[in-house]
C-alpha cells in the first residue's frame, strides 16, 4: 500500500497494521529460495487480510502475491494452485474447466495459500473449513530447499500459520461445477438463528445485536427453497448491500440462479470487500453451545453496538486438521466487523474475547482478540507446537506473534 504524498508503507489491507520488516517480492521460486537461504527470519504475506501481525516478521517479509498465478486441473480432478493465487482467480478459472470447490469464504479476495495456512472457511453445516479440499502442497524450508506434504502430515501441517516454510503451492480437490441460487430473509429473531443454519448448503445471519437478524441462505440448483423461514419472509429483491456501511459490493440475491463462485462468497470479486476500513474477530465455539453463544454476546450488545459495523453468525463442519479451530467439532463461528476505532479495540473486543472464552471459544488465528490461553481451548497445539520446532530447528519462520499464540516455542 502507497501512502500519497509520502514514502512506501507496507501495511494490511485495512490499515490495521504496520508492517516492520522490509518486503522483499520474490520473480519466482528460485529467487523466493534464495532469500530465504541469505536470511535468518522470514515470514510469508498473501493478501494480507490478517488483522493482528500474524504474518509479520523480525527479519524479511515475502509477498507471494508478485509471483504468477498458476492453476493447473490434473486428470484426477485435483487442481494445482500457485499460494498467491486469490480464490476468486481459482474459482473462475476452475469454472471455466467445468470444475468448482466445494465451498468460498466471504470474501474471494483472500489468498489460498493464506487462507489455508490460518484455518479460513466458508459456510455450511457439512462444508468443512477451506483447507479440508487441501491434498498436498510444496514449501521452502528454511534450509531453502523445496518439499512435499501428503498423505497424513497434511492434517498435522496444512495450517501452520506460516512458521515451518513458505508455501509455493497447493494441490486441492475439485468437483464438477454447480449452480447455487442466494436468497435473504430479514427481521428473522437472532436469538433462534442456530435453528436455521440446515435451511441451505451455505447459510449466514448478519445482525447488530438489536434483537433481529437477516439470512442469506445459499443453496445448490435444482432446489425449492421456502418462502418464510423462522417467521421472516425471504426478499424477492436482490439488495446490493448488507448493512448501510457495506453497500455496491456484494453478490446478487432475490434467488437469481448463478454459478458457484458469484453466489457462495458474499462479497463481488471485482469490488472492494466489506467496507474496507475495518477490524475483525472471529471466534469458533462447540455448535452444542451455540445457543449459549448466541445469548452471551446478545447480552452485551448494548455495550459493543457503538463500535460494530455488523456481525455474521455461520456454522463450520469439523475436521482433523490439527490447529483448524474447527478441529474435532462442528463449530458456530461468530464473526464481528468493527470500525477502525481505539473503542473497538479497547472496549468491544475484549470483551466479546471475555463472554465468548466463558463457552469455550477457539479465536481465529488472523484476527483481533484478547484470549489469554489459546493452548486451553486448541487441543492439538502442544504437538503441533513440537513438530514444528523439529521441522524448522534454527527458527527461520518463528516470531514474536506465533510464539505469542503459542504455535512456536520461546526463542
Amino acid at each position: 500500500m502507497t501512502v500519497d504524498g509520502g514514502p512506501r508503507v507496507e501495511l494490511d489491507w485495512a490499515g490495521t497494521h504496520r508492517y516492520a520488516a522490509p518486503v522483499v517480492r520474490p520473480r519466482d521460486v528460485a529467487h523466493l529460495q534464495e532469500v530465504v537461504r541469505g536470511a535468518t527470519a522470514v515470514r510469508a504475506l498473501g493478501t494480507r487480510h490478517t488483522f493482528n501481525g500474524l504474518a509479520d516478521s523480525p527479519g524479511v517479509l515475502l509477498d507471494l502475491t508478485a509471483l504468477a498465478d498458476r492453476v493447473d486441473v490434473r486428470p484426477d480432478g485435483t487442481v494445482v494452485v500457485t499460494a498467491g493465487t486469490t480464490f476468486g482467480a481459482l474459482a473462475r478459472e476452475l469454472h471455466r474447466q467445468g470444475r468448482a470447490l466445494h465451498n468460498l469464504g466471504s470474501l474471494p479476495h483472500i489468498s489460498v495459500g493464506g487462507a489455508v495456512a490460518t484455518g479460513t472457511h466458508g459456510s455450511g453445516d457439512r462444508a468443512g473449513a477451506l483447507a479440508t479440499a487441501v491434498r498436498g502442497f510444496t514449501l521452502v524450508g528454511p534450509d531453502g530447499e523445496l518439499r512435499t506434504v501428503t498423505g497424513d502430515d497434511v492434517a498435522a501441517q496444512a495450517v501452520a500459520l506460516g512458521s515451518i516454510g513458505v508455501v509455493t503451492e497447493l494441490v486441492l480437490a475439485t468437483e464438477p461445477t454447480y449452480d447455487v441460487r442466494q436468497d435473504v430473509y430479514r427481521g428473522a429473531a437472532t436469538a433462534e438463528v442456530h435453528e436455521a443454519f440446515g435451511a441451505g448448503d451455505s447459510v449466514s445471519a448478519f445482525t447488530r445485536w438489536d434483537g433481529t437478524a437477516d439470512l442469506w441462505v445459499k443453496t445448490r440448483l435444482p432446489a425449492e427453497v421456502p418462502d418464510e423461514l423462522l417467521g421472516a419472509p425471504r426478499d424477492p429483491v436482490s439488495r446490493d448491500r448488507i448493512t448501510d456501511e457495506i453497500v455496491g459490493n456484494v453478490t446478487p440475491q432475490g434467488g437469481l440462479p448463478g454459478p458457484w463462485h458469484e453466489r457462495l462468497p458474499h462479497f463481488r470479486h471485482d469490488a472492494t470487500p466489506s467496507n474496507g476500513d475495518e477490524i475483525q474477530s472471529e471466534f469458533f465455539v462447540d455448535r452444542a453451545d451455540a445457543a449459549a453463544a448466541i445469548a452471551a454476546v446478545a447480552g452485551v450488545g448494548d455495550r459493543i453496538r457503538e463500535h460494530l459495523v455488523v456481525s455474521e453468525l455461520r456454522t463450520v463442519a469439523a475436521d482433523a486438521l490439527w490447529l483448524s479451530m474447527a478441529h474435532g467439532r462442528d463449530s458456530l463461528a461468530v464473526h464481528f466487523t468493527w470500525r477502525r476505532t481505539a473503542g473497538a479495540r479497547e472496549v468491544a473486543v475484549p470483551l466479546v474475547s471475555e463472554v465468548l472464552s466463558a463457552v469455550g471459544a477457539r479465536p481465529h488465528w488472523g484476527k483481533a482478540h484478547t484470549v489469554r490461553d489459546v493452548a486451553a481451548v486448541v487441543p492439538r497445539l502442544a504437538e503441533a507446537r513440537a513438530l514444528f520446532d523439529a521441522l524448522d530447528p534454527d527458527r527461520v519462520f518463528s516470531s514474536p506473534q506465533v510464539e505469542a499464540l503459542g504455535v512456536r516455542s520461546p526463542g
